[in-house]
């Protein structure tokens, strides 16, 4: 009798399991294959260099010396796209966006030829004794957004970055598709990016306003579009933290 209360107990359990239990369709590809560009195999990193607050100016010009050596300099499959000071959000924040042209074999190319490099090694050294912490993330480009290209100036720049759920990028990418349409009117649009490396199910996307006013306007208008609203409502949900940052480009910068 004992014994077969445990069986009976055994499948009870095992009914009762199987009604919380949600299968799964197997995968056909990487949500990275499927979100990113496919006509480029361009790799992006995003660095985050927090700077001790009595050093940013000296970081900054140490910066402007020597980052634009690394982009003009073609025996690097590189490009610096944008470095920011962070104006509103983490204060004494340095924020710097670099291309790397055919993907991690590019990115390995680079790194290979830099640790030669006596200036750059130095420039890391006196850069290291002005930080107080630093991050880098590799990212993927979103197929449906703007290629971040040089622009002119002046602007501010948002950094909009969203901690998504596990498992929910494919659908994030579905819903933005269709919005990012109601966001290209006044040009403000510069790209969007997924991490691959680093913060995984990190999504970036950055943005380039005249001034503040302006942000609060563009931001206001979408709302009257109809379908924007709607979307802002599926898209929450799948997102755990966010944050803003406005920044301010350095005058090497190629976005202005």
């Amino acid at each position: 009798r004992g014994l077969g209360s445990s069986a009976r107990s055994a499948r009870e359990d095992s009914w009762l399991k199987s009604l919380f239990v949600r299968k799964v369709d197997p995968r056909k590809d990487a949500h990275s294959n499927l979100l990113a560009k496919r006509e480029t195999s361009n790799l992006y990193k995003l660095q985050f260099h927090n700077v001790k607050p009595e050093c940013l100016e000296a970081y900054n010009k140490l910066c402007q010396e020597v980052l634009p050596k690394i982009h003009e300099e073609k025996h690097y499959p590189c490009a610096l796209v944008g470095t920011w000071n962070t104006w509103y959000g983490e204060q004494d924040q340095a924020v710097h966006l670099w291309r790397y042209e055919g993907g991690y074999p590019a990115l390995n190319e680079v790194m290979s030829k830099l640790r030669q490099n006596k200036e750059f090694t130095e420039f890391r050294k006196e850069r290291g004794n002005m930080l107080l912490s630093r991050k880098n993330q590799l990212l993927l480009e979103f197929s449906f957004w703007n290629e971040p290209v040089p622009r002119d100036g002046p602007n501010i720049y948002e950094l909009r970055s969203y901690q998504l759920r596990p498992g929910t990028m494919i659908e994030w990418g579905n819903y933005w598709a269709r919005a990012i349409r109601f966001r290209q009117d006044s040009n403000e649009a510069v790209g969007g990016f997924f991490s691959q490396i680093g913060q995984l199910y990190m999504v970036h996307h950055l943005w380039a306003y005249k001034d503040l006013q302006t942000r609060e306007d563009i931001r206001n208008a979408a709302w009257h579009k109809p379908g924007w609203d709607e979307l802002v409502y599926y898209t929450v949900p799948l997102i755990q933290e966010m944050e803003s940052r406005i920044m301010i480009p350095l005058k090497i910068s190629p976005l202005q």
